[in-house]
């Protein structure tokens, strides 16, 4: 009986660890996405330290922008499974998403608001046709003579005129109409800024749908070993080689990895819904995620090269600048309130008593308006717009130290990363050999299966912390491209697996395909004994 045992188990290892380097293999080529601070299989960490959690998708997205986690839906769902590539989300959300939607539309605001502007320096014109039948009471005009009469007409009066205005000088109008021009690139440099974020909601959403949908296999992975677990202490307490409290431990670890399946599917599924919202899919479209984002190092990236690329290219800082050139020129236009303005007017036309009887009629003014007293109006308008001055400088001032900052820390948090996935590799392999061995143990008789389920729950830690690692690296690639600007251009190839920087950010001699300090070398993430994140074993015969 104990040969046979033995044997059952040997078998159940081999089982294991064919299953295991296949999961372990896929595993890489996941870009582990964001992990929620509590997720299901976190429970299960009741040993070794674990990585902090990380944020959800919508944490990721540091300014108010609750408009991106929604879009404008399109189309109805079918019954048809779609494939969804890592390419075709990021170009549905780049035309769905709600919050670049709005954006583009504050755009149109800003450029009609340049038009109203423009109006102010542009003639005004209308015309006019007109038809009167008039009597006249002479006696309102104190016509009283004898013999005359008290009244004249009825009469008509036909007219056809044209009436115009125009500023010819008004420094006033004119910087108000440059400032508007500013806005309106402010409002297009927010709009690129938006693509930007809709690019990083989208790329933040897909790889937390993946990883969920690693969570899911690791669940049941356990699943399965745990049940394997079970049967086989129930074999042995039938055998009498084993008491009924292994059985019941077994049978306590089964019902765990159950709830954890249960939770994880669950997961997964608000997930789907959650990256449907973003890039304008029915919440009820099945899908199917065809990116697995392959593990890629990323060569050392030089501080001062990212910082100066950031200012040169991101678009909210540029917004940022365009805003502030604006308040300037409100400002000026502001004080120059107080000073003179020419204007020109006329009316051009024909009038006549009958339409056959029609002559010219025409008038000409030119006026100079010389503000004297405006009752504290300028000095008013002067004070409003310097404070808004101020407060655009401080925000710029503030936005160009929290550039510095956002650079530096993505390239602290990719280079921690990269540090992570090493150590999570270790520990993953560490825990399968312990798991092995305890499963060795237990089925020899020389413990209890208390040892076999902590080594289980040690692993399916390890594992959690193995995904966390590989999401941080990859998402740190991403926030990286976002705090450089160009993140709509370089998270596409972050994401096939391409990890090309511009070359001014990248050291000198620090080429793309070598590991660089603290990274690991691109390799695939599978242990030393081909061993796997999540056991998948057959059940004991």
């Amino acid at each position: 009986m104990h040969v046979c045992i033995r044997y059952t188990m040997n078998r159940m290892r081999r089982n294991i660890s064919t299953h295991a380097y296949s999961l372990r293999r896929n595993s890489l080529l996941v870009a582990a996405a964001l992990l929620l601070s509590c997720g299901p299989l976190r429970a299960q960490a009741t040993s070794g330290s674990s990585l902090a959690p990380l944020p959800s998708a919508e944490a990721v997205i540091t300014r108010n922008t609750n408009p991106y986690s929604g879009s404008i839906p399109q189309g109805k769902a079918t019954n048809e499974v779609i494939e969804l590539t890592i390419d075709d989300a990021l170009d549905r959300g780049l035309k769905y998403n709600l919050g670049l939607y709005l954006s583009d539309q504050t755009t149109a605001e800003a450029r009609a608001a340049r038009v109203r502007s423009l109006s102010a320096l542009l003639p005004n014109i209308s015309g006019a046709f007109a038809e009167e039948l008039q009597r006249l009471n002479l006696k309102s005009f104190g016509l009283t003579f004898p013999g005359f009469p008290s009244s004249v007409g009825p009469f008509g009066l036909t007219a056809t005129q044209a009436t115009g205005s125009w500023n010819l000088l008004d420094l006033a109008s004119v910087d108000k109409y440059r400032a508007a021009g500013e806005t309106v690139k402010a409002a297009e440099f927010n709009y690129h800024d938006a693509r930007d974020t809709v690019v990083l909601a989208v790329g933040a959403n897909y790889l937390l749908t993946i990883a969920q949908e690693s969570r899911v296999e690791a669940a049941q992975a356990q699943l399965k070993t745990a049940q394997a677990l079970y049967e086989l202490a129930h074999d042995q307490e039938t055998a009498g080689l084993a008491p009924n409290i292994d059985t019941l431990r077994s049978r306590v670890q089964l019902q765990a990895q159950q709830e954890a399946v249960i939770q994880a599917q669950n997961d997964l599924e608000k997930q789907r819904i959650a990256l449907a919202r973003v890039i304008g899919m029915s919440v009820h479209q099945k899908f199917k995620l065809v990116n697995r984002v392959p593990y890629a190092p990323v060569p050392d990236i030089a501080l001062n090269g990212a910082y100066e690329l950031a200012l040169a290219t991101r678009s909210d800082y540029k917004a940022a600048q365009a805003q502030l050139r604006a308040a300037e020129l409100r400002r000026s236009a502001a004080w120059k309130g107080r000073l003179p303005s020419v204007e020109a007017a006329g009316t051009y036309g024909v009038l006549g008593y009958h339409p056959d009887s029609m002559a010219p009629n025409y008038s000409a003014a030119a006026t100079l308006n010389i503000p004297i007293f405006q009752g504290g109006k300028v000095q008013a308008d002067i004070k409003e717009t310097d404070a808004i001055l101020k407060e655009r400088q401080a925000q710029a001032d503030n936005l160009k130290a929290r550039i510095e900052q956002d650079v530096e820390d993505s390239i602290l948090d990719l280079k921690a990363a990269a540090q992570q996935v090493e150590v999570a590799r270790t520990g993953l392999d560490l825990a399968q050999q312990v798991v092995a061995q305890s499963q060795d143990r237990f089925a020899a008789g020389v413990t209890n299966n208390v040892e076999v389920i902590q080594a289980q729950q040690q692993l399916a830690s390890a594992n959690d912390q193995f995904i966390t690692s590989l999401y941080a690296h990859n998402i740190a690639k991403v926030l990286l491209a976002r705090s450089i600007g160009n993140a709509e251009q370089m998270v596409k190839q972050y994401l096939s697996g391409n990890s090309a920087l511009p070359p001014s950010v990248v050291v000198p001699d620090a080429g793309a395909s070598g590991p660089t300090a603290g990274q690991p070398p691109a390799q695939t993430a599978t242990p030393k004994n081909d061993t796997s994140a999540t056991p998948n074993p057959q059940q004991p015969n």
